[in-house]
């Protein structure tokens, strides 16, 4: 079974989290949520409290499949400046394991840190302006490697079964899925 790390940092955008964590986990990929701080209670940027299933200093060595980074204004900024997360990711994407930033998350975590290594992504608004070791494509999803990238909240589906479908290796599954929950994918 496929394994994805989203990680939870104060301010990330629940709307992002939820729907890539629901759309995987419909399609029976096991989803941890890990809280970026040393509490497992993480407050989203709408003031929601999510209780994560581990720290990531707990699970800091485990190898996870994927790895997807919600956005949202202050929980990219907290990413992004979190050594332990820099550091998880980075190891993850040396494995050729899947990068998934969705919103602000490509700009600001993985292209404010060097991450991006000159591949195409997407993010949302102007914040492409400022990163410097990417190619940014005007996309709802963009892939280049093991990098998918998502636009931001109002593409959450289509970046979740993007997802979802290259770490099952054929779209058929999340395909059937999205007619199921009558989303046009």
């Amino acid at each position: 079974m496929k394994s994805v790390a989203v990680l939870l940092a104060p301010g990330f955008e629940e709307g992002e989290a939820i729907i890539t964590i629901d759309i995987l986990r419909r399609l029976k990929i096991n989803v941890q949520t890990v809280s970026c701080v040393d509490t497992r209670e993480v407050v989203s940027y709408h003031a929601i409290s999510v209780r994560a299933d581990a720290i990531l200093s707990e699970s800091f060595d485990t190898t996870f499949d994927a790895v997807v980074l919600p956005g949202g204004p202050e929980g990219s900024v907290f990413l992004a400046q979190s050594a332990s997360v820099i550091e998880f990711v980075r190891r993850h994407d040396e494995l050729g394991k899947l990068i998934c930033p969705i919103c602000s998350a490509a700009a600001r975590v993985l292209g404010g840190n060097g991450l991006l290594k000159g591949r195409r992504y997407v993010c949302s608004g102007d914040l492409w302006q400022q990163v410097t070791d990417g190619e940014y494509i005007d996309a709802d999803v963009v892939e280049d490697g093991n990098l998918i990238s998502g636009k931001g909240l109002g593409k959450a589906f289509d970046f979740a079964f993007t997802v979802a479908a290259r770490l099952e290796g054929d779209e058929a599954p999340a395909r059937d899925h999205a007619e199921h929950i009558y989303y046009p994918w």
